[in-house]
């Protein structure tokens, strides 16, 4: 989604940023739904909307590759059902750059260099609206799946060794899938709509304007699953953190009493090692930062819309719908672009050399004393 949202004109320059932030909604469904034209595409617009889809794209395929290359770890520790939630989460995001980019990308060249003022028809606006829910939803929903999977392998491990294996995993993955599938494509059989969105360069379930009640529905499925997997996500997450820090900190204690009067400065060097640098540990990091990001990233863009689907004073607000949802949908995308880093950057190759840093400076500092 990050060309659809990157492509915008009113992101290319601030000053038509904050212009179109005063268009009301008036002013909006006049442009959506009477022929008039749509805000002029800006050159530097495409360029850079262009680069991003291209930096995303790469940057999903080196966290694929990644984890590709950490195959045979996880496999070796049994962290396997981990790893497929993970690739598919990869997947997910790569999709979500390349398939509704394409989309966009069509819109941007024939409204730049062919006709101004085209309007897709109605089987493309829906083809373009159901990608933009599919790959919204589906990396929420799984990045909520790993948190689940994380929080029983660490609370409950014998539970989690006997009963959860890859087949669930594949299971779980397809049904999440499924479910995402089935929101997306209502619109085909006349349950909802999906319609342009303004400036004119995506399609998504209408929002702002009059709209039935299945569309309604619709929407606020849509908000509501993707808050209920952001919620899920962090509790999972806390407890999963408290699970883990709980008896590292006691034998941590235990070990620094027992070696203190031996080796202070080894046995401090050693617990950090170990504490930072385990599996688990680098698992969860990872996940707690995808989750931070899903919050940070979709929250804005799924709250507005709740809150827009129950609130008639919110609906009857013309300030801040226009520039809010181009501003929240833009945070979204950067989700897609964000979560391969995590891998890249949060692996235990890049962990273990922190360590030693923190070690070194530690005994530095000690030694210095």
């Amino acid at each position: 989604m990050s060309l659809v949202v990157t492509s915008f004109p009113t992101f290319s320059t601030p000053p038509i940023l904050h212009q179109n932030l005063k268009i009301n909604s008036s002013q909006q469904s006049a442009w959506l739904h009477n022929n008039s034209t749509f805000p002029p595409i800006q050159p530097a617009g495409l360029v850079i909307s262009c680069f991003t889809m291209i930096f995303g794209t790469v940057s999903n395929l080196t966290g694929l590759y990644i984890l590709a290359k950490s195959h045979a770890r996880f496999r070796r520790q049994a962290k396997a059902p981990f790893l497929l939630l993970t690739v598919a989460l990869l997947l997910a995001d790569l999709g979500g750059h390349v398939i509704p980019g394409a989309f966009a990308l069509y819109l941007h060249i024939i409204r730049r260099y062919e006709m101004q003022d085209v309007k897709p028809n109605k089987e493309f606006c829906h083809i373009f609206g159901a990608c933009m829910v599919f790959f919204g939803l589906c990396p929420l929903l799984l990045g909520c799946a790993m948190a689940v999977e994380r929080c029983i392998a660490i609370t409950k491990p014998f539970f989690h060794a006997s009963m959860v294996t890859v087949a669930h995993m594949r299971q779980v993955v397809f049904f999440l899938s499924s479910l995402a599938l089935v929101l997306a494509i209502l619109p085909f059989f006349e349950v909802g709509t999906y319609a342009i969105q303004f400036p004119g360069t995506w399609c998504f379930l209408p929002v702002h304007d009059p709209q039935s009640a299945a569309n309604t529905i619709l929407a606020l499925v849509f908000s509501s699953l993707g808050l209920a997997a952001l919620v899920l996500s962090l509790m999972c997450n806390i407890l999963s953190g408290l699970a883990l820090l709980h008896p590292r900190i006691r034998s941590h204690n235990d070990n620094a009493k027992a070696t203190a009067a031996q080796c202070p400065r080894r046995a401090s060097s050693a617990s950090s090692s170990s504490v930072l640098c385990s599996l688990d540990v680098e698992m969860m990091m990872q996940l707690a930062a995808i989750t931070v990001v899903s919050c940070v990233c979709w929250s804005p863009f799924l709250i507005h819309i709740f809150l827009m689907q129950i609130s008639q004073s919110l609906k009857a607000s013309a300030q801040m719908e226009d520039g809010f949802i181009l501003l929240a949908l833009r945070m979204a995308s950067w989700n897609q672009i964000l979560d391969p880093w995590v891998y890249i950057l949060l692996r235990r190759t890049v962990l273990s050399r922190v360590c030693c840093r923190l070690s070194a400076q530690r005994v530095t500092t000690f030694s210095l004393q």
